[in-house]
């Protein structure tokens, strides 16, 4: 029986990087149904706080453990800010504005390098010459992907200053999560993190938006799936992986997501997929395994 239990945990947790993902790669398309009918901050606040009330009710009733002091909590948050609130409000208003959705894969898939840059100065940890390799192939995969759609002009310039604000969120977000969130129990911990990020949007959306939504049932699907496969089933994977693995590696299976987005794309849009494309899928997931190969 013991044999068993472990053997099945060990193909959970091979199949873990996989399923995180194909969840995470959703999110644009989901962004891609509700976007048209509310503006990006309001949507993002209506999905939070949703996902916060959820998880709060979640932790009570199955009696999770909670932060013991403040400054615990306050890490905790901070990660939160970081990794959902501007992460996300950089792409959704990036997507909004206009920025095309492989331009801002492209830009969010510079985080792997710039995550192996930082986790050495910050968390200790050694990136090999092999792993560098693997994350400049990734990078060039990803580029492969997405060139086509690389028309970026001036009107361009202010969205793509968003989807750089992205970048340096979930970068940073990513590394202070290993280092200050790997204790948290991922229940109390998530929503202590979606209800921060809330209280944020809160104060920031009514200032900058007029918070009307058109509700849908292309909204209501997309907010529904965002909801609780991104923000419940990928995160939790994400910070899941992260505590079991070192941050450079976690971070590339980011580059993953722009060719699996792609795939998403061609199916439910019939948006063009090239040879060029298919060719930087394989290239990218060349890089991932370089990087992840013990």
């Amino acid at each position: 029986m013991g044999e068993t239990a472990t053997g099945g945990g060990q193909t959970w947790l091979r199949l873990m990087p996989g399923l995180f993902v194909l969840l995470w790669s959703t999110g644009f398309i989901g962004a891609k149904y509700g976007l048209p009918y509310v503006e990006p901050l309001t949507f993002l606040l209506i999905r939070l706080a949703l996902v916060a009330a959820v998880l709060a009710l979640v932790a009570l009733a199955t009696r999770a453990p909670w932060p013991k002091d403040w400054p615990t909590t306050g890490r905790i948050a901070l990660a939160g800010l970081l990794v959902h609130g501007v992460y996300l409000s950089g792409i959704f208003i990036a997507i909004a504005r206009g920025l095309p959705a492989g331009v801002t894969a492209l830009v969010v898939g510079i985080q792997p390098l710039l995550t192996a840059a930082l986790s050495g100065p910050l968390l200790g940890e050694r990136v090999s010459g092999r792993q560098w390799a693997g994350l400049l192939l990734g990078l060039a995969g990803v580029g492969m992907v997405v060139r086509e759609k690389l028309s970026v002009d001036a009107a361009h310039l202010v969205p793509l200053g968003y989807a750089l604000v992205a970048l340096v969120g979930i970068t940073l977000g990513t590394l202070y999560q290993k280092r200050h969130g790997g204790g948290m129990d991922l229940r109390s911990g998530t929503a202590i993190q979606y209800g921060a990020t809330a209280l944020a949007l809160a104060v920031a959306a009514p200032l900058t938006e007029t918070m009307q939504v058109q509700w849908t049932g292309e909204f209501v699907f997309a907010l529904l799936w965002l909801c609780f496969v991104l923000s419940v089933g990928a995160i939790f994977l994400l910070f899941a992986l992260i505590r079991r693995g070192a941050a450079a590696k976690v971070a590339s299976l980011f580059y993953l997501t722009p060719p699996v987005t792609a795939l998403i794309a061609w199916m439910l849009f019939g948006e063009k997929l090239g040879i060029v494309a298919l060719a930087g899928m394989a290239v990218a997931v060349c890089g991932v395994a370089l990087v992840n190969r013990k």
